[in-house]
Protein backbone atom coordinates (compact mmCIF):
# COMPACT_ATOMS: atom_id res chain seq x y z
CA UNK A 1 0.00 0.00 0.00
CA UNK A 2 1.26 3.47 -1.11
CA UNK A 3 0.40 6.63 0.86
CA UNK A 4 1.06 10.00 -1.40
CA UNK A 5 0.80 13.32 0.52
CA UNK A 6 -0.70 15.26 -2.42
CA UNK A 7 -3.60 16.74 -1.87
CA UNK A 8 -6.34 16.59 -4.37
CA UNK A 9 -6.79 20.39 -4.35
CA UNK A 10 -5.01 23.43 -3.66
CA UNK A 11 -5.95 25.84 -0.89
CA UNK A 12 -5.86 29.38 -0.42
CA UNK A 13 -6.63 31.60 2.57
CA UNK A 14 -7.94 35.07 1.00
CA UNK A 15 -9.00 38.37 3.47
CA UNK A 16 -10.71 41.75 2.58
CA UNK A 17 -11.73 44.32 5.36
CA UNK A 18 -13.23 42.02 7.45
CA UNK A 19 -14.07 39.11 5.58
CA UNK A 20 -12.08 35.58 5.06
CA UNK A 21 -12.21 33.10 2.51
CA UNK A 22 -11.02 29.79 2.71
CA UNK A 23 -10.74 28.67 -0.77
CA UNK A 24 -9.87 25.46 -2.81
CA UNK A 25 -9.35 24.23 -6.58
CA UNK A 26 -9.96 21.19 -7.69
CA UNK A 27 -8.84 20.34 -11.15
CA UNK A 28 -12.30 20.57 -13.28
CA UNK A 29 -14.61 22.40 -15.02
CA UNK A 30 -14.82 25.60 -14.10
CA UNK A 31 -17.72 25.53 -11.68
CA UNK A 32 -17.71 27.85 -8.46
CA UNK A 33 -19.35 27.23 -5.46
CA UNK A 34 -19.80 29.46 -2.42
CA UNK A 35 -21.21 28.42 0.86
CA UNK A 36 -22.79 25.90 -0.66
CA UNK A 37 -24.78 27.71 -3.79
CA UNK A 38 -23.65 28.94 -7.06
CA UNK A 39 -21.90 32.28 -7.65
CA UNK A 40 -24.47 33.19 -9.76
CA UNK A 41 -27.08 32.32 -6.62
CA UNK A 42 -24.66 34.31 -4.51
CA UNK A 43 -23.71 37.20 -5.95
CA UNK A 44 -26.21 38.81 -7.84
CA UNK A 45 -24.19 41.76 -9.97
CA UNK A 46 -22.17 41.02 -12.68
CA UNK A 47 -19.33 43.37 -11.35
CA UNK A 48 -18.60 40.98 -8.12
CA UNK A 49 -18.69 37.96 -10.42
CA UNK A 50 -15.81 39.49 -12.84
CA UNK A 51 -13.83 40.36 -9.80
CA UNK A 52 -13.94 36.80 -8.37
CA UNK A 53 -12.81 35.51 -11.71
CA UNK A 54 -9.89 37.89 -12.24
CA UNK A 55 -7.13 35.71 -11.31
CA UNK A 56 -8.27 33.05 -14.09
CA UNK A 57 -8.03 35.61 -16.35
CA UNK A 58 -4.78 36.82 -15.72
CA UNK A 59 -3.60 33.78 -15.76
CA UNK A 60 -4.93 31.97 -18.49
CA UNK A 61 -6.54 28.63 -16.40
CA UNK A 62 -10.45 29.43 -17.51
CA UNK A 63 -12.49 26.41 -16.97
CA UNK A 64 -9.49 24.41 -15.54
CA UNK A 65 -10.32 24.39 -12.16
CA UNK A 66 -13.66 23.86 -9.94
CA UNK A 67 -13.72 26.67 -7.12
CA UNK A 68 -15.16 25.54 -3.56
CA UNK A 69 -15.11 28.24 -0.94
CA UNK A 70 -16.23 29.03 2.25
CA UNK A 71 -16.56 33.03 2.89
CA UNK A 72 -17.57 34.77 6.47
CA UNK A 73 -17.89 38.28 7.20
CA UNK A 74 -18.27 41.76 6.19
CA UNK A 75 -20.45 42.62 2.81
CA UNK A 76 -20.35 41.01 -0.35
CA UNK A 77 -17.59 43.70 -2.19
CA UNK A 78 -15.67 42.23 0.73
CA UNK A 79 -16.49 38.72 0.07
CA UNK A 80 -15.54 38.56 -3.67
CA UNK A 81 -12.00 40.61 -2.69
CA UNK A 82 -11.60 37.87 0.00
CA UNK A 83 -12.72 35.53 -2.65
CA UNK A 84 -10.29 36.64 -5.69
CA UNK A 85 -7.70 36.94 -3.03
CA UNK A 86 -7.92 33.32 -2.28
CA UNK A 87 -7.99 32.18 -5.32
CA UNK A 88 -4.83 34.00 -6.78
CA UNK A 89 -2.85 32.35 -3.13
CA UNK A 90 -4.31 28.83 -4.51
CA UNK A 91 -3.34 29.08 -8.03
CA UNK A 92 -0.20 30.39 -7.09
CA UNK A 93 0.31 27.22 -4.78
CA UNK A 94 -0.36 24.87 -7.85
CA UNK A 95 1.78 26.73 -10.50
CA UNK A 96 5.05 28.58 -9.15
CA UNK A 97 4.98 29.96 -12.92
CA UNK A 98 2.11 31.68 -12.54
CA UNK A 99 3.41 33.63 -9.36
CA UNK A 100 4.96 36.63 -11.19
CA UNK A 101 1.35 37.08 -13.42
CA UNK A 102 -0.63 37.35 -10.30
CA UNK A 103 2.04 39.52 -8.78
CA UNK A 104 2.04 41.93 -11.32
CA UNK A 105 -1.87 41.88 -11.38
CA UNK A 106 -1.62 42.91 -7.59
CA UNK A 107 -3.64 39.75 -6.65
CA UNK A 108 -1.59 37.83 -4.05
CA UNK A 109 -1.13 41.62 -1.89
CA UNK A 110 -4.11 41.57 0.85
CA UNK A 111 -5.59 45.39 0.49
CA UNK A 112 -4.22 46.77 3.71
CA UNK A 113 -7.23 49.48 3.95
CA UNK A 114 -9.83 48.74 6.67
CA UNK A 115 -13.07 50.54 7.71
CA UNK A 116 -11.91 54.40 9.59
CA UNK A 117 -12.61 54.34 13.79
CA UNK A 118 -15.71 56.16 14.89
CA UNK A 119 -14.62 60.01 16.47
CA UNK A 120 -16.66 61.07 18.91
CA UNK A 121 -17.95 64.71 18.33
CA UNK A 122 -18.15 63.94 14.26
CA UNK A 123 -21.21 62.59 12.35
CA UNK A 124 -18.80 60.19 10.52
CA UNK A 125 -14.91 59.06 10.76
Amino acid sequence: MTYTSAKPYFYGTGRRKSSVARVRLVPGTGKITINERDIDEYFGLGTLKLIVNQPFGVTNTIGKYDVVCLVSGGGISGQAGAIRHGIARALNKSDETLHTALKKAGFLTRDPRMKERKKYGLKAA
